[in-house]
């Protein structure tokens, strides 16, 4: 019985460990597409408005995948 104790805590730190590396993904990519945008508005400052457009249609894409990075762990507990 402790055993099985034992294990259920083991699965339950993983997976918290698990998700909270699940955002780290989305923050990078984050930190790429703006740094990415800058770079490009700074090349040519004349489609500032068109890169920036297309930056938060990306920016939007990014976060759903952090906010399903941590949606999955309420919908999902540990044990």
């Amino acid at each position: 019985m402790a055993d099985s104790t034992i294990l259920a805590e083991v699965v339950g730190n993983v997976a918290t460990i698990g998700y909270g590396l699940a955002t780290l993904g989305p923050g990078i990519g984050l930190g790429i597409l703006i740094g990415k945008t800058v770079e490009g508005i700074a090349r040519q400052p004349e489609v500032a408005g068109q890169l920036r457009t297309t930056m938060f249609i990306g920016v939007a894409f990014v976060e759903v995948l952090a906010l399903l990075g941590l949606i999955a762990g309420f919908l999902f507990p540990s044990a």
